[in-house]
């Protein structure tokens, strides 16, 4: 590749969907096995978001942010973006469906733009700020 196609890739920002994407795969996957297997629904959906959790957090730590930060400050950072995006995805599907009509499939891609936006902002600049 060769131009701005073949640098994105190389880019944080494509390392941060990456691992966020692989994180969501994940969740799902988990989440399906587990309750498929014998698991409440309610602890299997926590144990498999815990789990890509931390996966994510080591793989945005490791990976994307280049592992510049200490575990100590990132990971409650983190811990809590991750709490807000949350509670942003609640309020931005409420609003998206209550406030202006949207249908599921609308809500969903409004949802997951302004929360993947939000936590790539605060990520990469609380969470895992550039170091000089």
């Amino acid at each position: 590749m060769t131009g701005r196609a073949g640098h994105f890739h190389r880019t944080r920002l494509f390392r941060f969907f990456t691992v966020g994407a692989g994180a969501a795969l994940l969740f799902f996957c988990l989440s399906w096995l587990l309750v498929s297997i014998g698991f409440r629904p309610f602890a299997g959906s926590i144990l498999a978001y815990a789990t890509a959790f931390l996966l994510a957090y080591a793989g945005q730590h490791g990976w994307t942010f280049e592992g510049r930060h200490r575990h100590g400050s990132a990971l409650p950072r983190y811990l809590a973006l991750q709490i807000g995006c949350a509670a942003i995805s609640g309020l931005v599907a409420h609003v998206a469906v209550d406030g202006f009509g949207f249908s599921p499939l609308a809500m969903s891609i409004v949802t997951t733009l302004a929360v993947s936006a939000a936590s790539y902002a605060l990520s990469s600049l609380w969470v895992f700020p550039r170091r000089g």
